[in-house]
């Protein structure tokens, strides 16, 4: 998935996503999700943040762990407040603000 500043079309594009989620078992609200986020311009290029956290799918906001990262995110560690923009039966926006501490 693309990785952009911002939800509008002509947004600029600064990276990919990638990642996967799963639903718990019996419960179609929460899951696990796994994510990458992969830097390719401006000056974290060539660089990523990862995700992997519990992900209570239908709250409008919520909260998910940064576990690491490379590149100039090496040894990253913080949390990402997500809310969802857009969501249909194809297509989800979701809005990612980061706090990372690294080194």
């Amino acid at each position: 998935d693309i990785l952009k500043i911002g939800p509008e079309d002509n947004s600029e594009v600064i990276g990919n996503a990638q990642g996967l989620g799963l639903l718990l078992a019996g419960n179609t609200t929460t899951g696990v999700m796994y994510s990458d986020f992969g830097f390719t311009a401006g000056k974290f290029n060539g660089s990523s943040i990862s995700i992997f956290s519990r992900n209570t799918i239908i709250e409008p906001g919520r909260e998910v762990a940064v576990v690491g990262g490379r590149g100039k995110f090496r040894m990253a560690k913080g949390f990402a407040l997500l809310t969802t923009y857009f969501l249909n039966a194809t297509a989800v926006i979701i809005e990612f603000n980061v706090t990372v501490i690294h080194y």
